[in-house]
């Protein structure tokens, strides 16, 4: 069993990021600049974001954050998207979910400029994306199947089971796997209305969990010699921590691990690589395509 180490990953690629952002600079080009608007005091979005900004001093990247309190109104922050749109100056930028129930998170995604939504959320770059035509990746796919990549694990031909169809994880995700430049695998899709879920998963060379239920896959629902990417991050309580809670995956971690030919680990293994996606779709935003 090998792990896969999604923190040194991330770490050598925003490095080689930073490499050619300084080249761009010193041949005269600008900085690349990206924004996050930040809604309310969420702690994993607090989090999230903060880890963003980090990651835009590593790279090289101007980095703007934006916040408001939970009480601000739809129009406010549509105001904002348009302001963000017209700056020349930003490359990207991200409005970060999930957004306080009085706001229509669609809405705001379909207000930002295609062009900069380095979330890659927006159904412009997620048609895009469907056909095969050059768009921003959703962070967490993009991340998944660049670790894939780096560790020159075989997809093409493979089985592969997607747990959970999110508009963010799982239906990229499926997309991705399936096209020929990057998984071109057999695809399953399983959600709460799968039959048999075991059943497809023994089948599966590589299982990509993003089902948002703790300790969900199990170790009779791992073939020997399985491929599993955990995209689960779920706080669960935990007194020995200081936070008073942990960080949990979907899959069970000890008793499936034996098992695997490659396993992520949570944290530490798709979480680092999400942020590091962000910054390569923000240097190519900035690039221009």
């Amino acid at each position: 069993m090998q792990l896969i180490d999604g923190k040194a990953t991330a770490e050598a690629i925003k490095a080689e990021i930073a490499e050619e952002v300084k080249s761009i600079m010193a041949a005269g080009g600008k900085q690349p600049h990206l924004a996050a608007v930040l809604v309310g005091h969420d702690g994993g979005s607090e989090t999230y974001v903060k880890n963003k900004v980090i990651a835009c001093e590593k790279c090289g990247f101007k980095s703007t954050l934006i916040r408001y309190e939970d009480d601000v109104t739809e129009d406010e922050l549509l105001a904002c998207v348009e302001r963000l749109n017209n700056d020349n100056d930003v490359d990207g930028f991200i409005v970060q979910l999930p957004l306080p129930r009085h706001i229509d998170e669609q809405k705001i995604i379909e207000a930002i400029d295609y062009r900069k939504d380095v979330d890659g959320f927006h159904p412009i770059n997620v048609g895009r994306m469907s056909i095969g035509l050059p768009c921003f990746i959703s962070a967490t796919p993009l991340g998944i199947v660049t670790l894939l990549k780096r560790y020159n694990i075989e997809t093409a031909g493979k089985k592969c089971v997607v747990l959970g169809r999110s508009n963010i994880v799982g239906k990229p995700m499926a997309q991705l796997m399936m096209q020929k430049q990057y998984g071109d695998a057999t695809v399953t899709v399983c959600h709460s209305h799968t039959a048999d879920i075991k059943a497809e998963c023994r089948e599966a060379d590589i299982i990509i969990a993003a089902i948002g239920k703790p300790d969900f896959v199990t170790a009779d629902m791992v073939k020997e010699g399985a491929v599993v990417i955990d995209v689960g991050t779920t706080r669960v309580p935990d007194a020995t921590r200081k936070s008073g809670f942990r960080l949990n995956g979907d899959v069970k971690f000890d008793e499936v691990a034996p098992k695997c030919s490659f396993i992520t680990p949570v944290p530490g293994g798709v979480g680092p690589m999400t942020i590091c996606s962000l910054m390569k779709n923000t240097l190519q935003a900035a690039k221009g395509w």
